[in-house]
């Protein structure tokens, strides 16, 4: 795919025929602009929601830029916010999340390494908007769905269970996230429990318990999010990040908070809005979710269309009997087949993984730093809240960590001494230092 001449700091001049005229540089430019244009896809989204509790929140952008004032160096940016406990994490996570994302990516890459250096920069913004959050004193809390679209690569970060599906072409649906909730989720509840939480459910007079898994203290039924300073810190920020570039065909996306998907699968979700543009989709995907449970909690659906160059809607629908046959046998899927269908998916060139991980230990996601465009001014960054270090002050993530994968502690990522606390905190290694009452 052609690049601006502006972005990689060359210009490229071309002999015309064997007069030897040179192209301006001016009409290079645009010439290049055009067939960046012509190459990526159009996105196309809209928005519905239905409040119950007044703390769910949404965000919708189409005009960030990856390099100023360069129009081809665009991405968008979509995610869903439930909160929990009041509304302050969810529209504090709203105005800061992506600043705190896009701080953590280097200066100077080119696209293909920006895309790469998207899901440690996801995890760092994550755990950074956590953090200051906490310092405000503040007890709500919030899920967070984040995706990011450059062209065809799709790159989602989540941290809860709102959730973002793809219904690819084909009507073949697969999730980008995962659910952090205890009820389901084995191996969170393991971490949290390794961790120093405790997990069970609500007792009531009697000693019957009651109600879905939750962890304590707190008595949150999520063992992820951003916020919840009053519930122990082994409720973390880390987010699931998942990365997929889908074929020149297009695809959907439907992201959306538990309102819809304690209603509604997220096939029959993808199902009930097939062949509608994407206004009327979300709208028709949240009267769905009302029709089925009725408004017991904030119900919010963003879709998200991304259209192949000259095509103005979406694919339509395949037919009623697949998609029958497909719902039916989607419905009975395990982890494990939902694993495989993604291979399946890659293997026919319907969407191909770039990369996926959603372990919550710091030194396995924040890596090694052989990441291009690292400083080596000898003047250290936090790898979390991007605050310079002498190189005395910085504390390797792999320092002391049984889970590193580095054989080396003293190579970097490195940590200021505040983010080293709260990855030992959420890591179970010592007290959150939060008083609960």
């Amino acid at each position: 795919m052609g690049g601006d001449p502006r972005e990689s700091g060359g210009a490229r001049i071309s002999k015309e025929g064997e007069r030897g005229d040179l192209v301006p540089l001016a009409a290079l430019i645009k010439e290049e602009l055009r067939s960046e244009r012509m190459e990526r896809p159009s996105v196309r989204y809209g928005c519905a929601a239905q409040s119950k509790k007044g703390e769910d929140y949404f965000l919708m952008r189409t005009d960030c830029l990856r390099v100023p004032a360069n129009p081809s160096t665009s991405f968008s940016v979509f995610a869903v916010l439930d909160g929990h406990n009041g509304n302050a994490a969810a529209i504090y996570t709203r105005d800061n999340l992506l600043n705190h994302v896009v701080g953590a990516i280097p200066r100077g890459l080119g696209r293909e390494e920006w895309i790469q250096a998207l899901p440690r920069a996801l995890v760092a913004g994550f755990v950074k908007t956590d953090k200051e959050f906490q310092s405000r004193g503040q007890t709500s809390g919030t899920t967070a769905t984040f995706v990011i679209i450059d062209g065809w690569t799709i790159t989602v970060a989540s941290v809860g269970d709102s959730r973002c599906i793809l219904d690819a072409p084909g009507g073949i649906v697969s999730e980008l996230t995962v659910d952090h909730r205890l009820e389901e989720n084995i191996e969170e509840r393991e971490r949290v429990t390794a961790s120093g939480g405790e997990v069970g459910r609500l007792s009531i007079v009697g000693g019957a318990e009651i109600g879905p898994l939750r962890c304590w203290p707190g008595g949150l039924c999520l063992s992820r999010s951003i916020g919840d300073v009053d519930v122990g810190e082994f409720i973390v920020p880390v987010p699931y990040v998942k990365q997929v570039k889908v074929s020149n065909a297009g695809g959907r996306l439907i992201i959306a908070s538990d309102g819809i998907w304690d209603a509604v699968s997220s096939e029959m979700a993808a199902k009930s809005c097939r062949g509608l543009p994407a206004e009327l989709a979300a709208k028709q995907v949240v009267k769905e979710a009302l029709r089925t449970r009725g408004l017991k909690d904030d119900t919010t659906c963003i879709v998200v269309d991304i259209i192949p160059p000259d095509h103005s809607v979406p694919p339509p629908s395949p037919p009623k009997k697949m998609n029958k046959f497909k719902s039916f046998m989607l419905r009975k899927r395990s982890k494990d087949s939902a694993n495989k269908l993604a291979k399946k998916l890659s293997a026919v060139g319907i969407v191909e993984e770039l990369f996926e991980e959603g372990s919550a230990m710091l030194a396995e996601r924040l890596g090694n730093d052989s990441l291009p465009g690292q400083t080596t001014s000898g003047l250290f960054t936090c790898a979390i809240c991007q605050v310079d270090l002498a190189p005395s002050e910085g504390i390797s993530v792999h320092a002391g960590s049984i889970f590193s994968t580095s054989a080396k502690p003293w190579e970097g990522p490195f940590l200021c001494s505040d983010c080293r606390n709260k990855k030992d905190a959420m890591e179970g290694k010592r007290p959150s230092g939060v008083k609960v009452l």
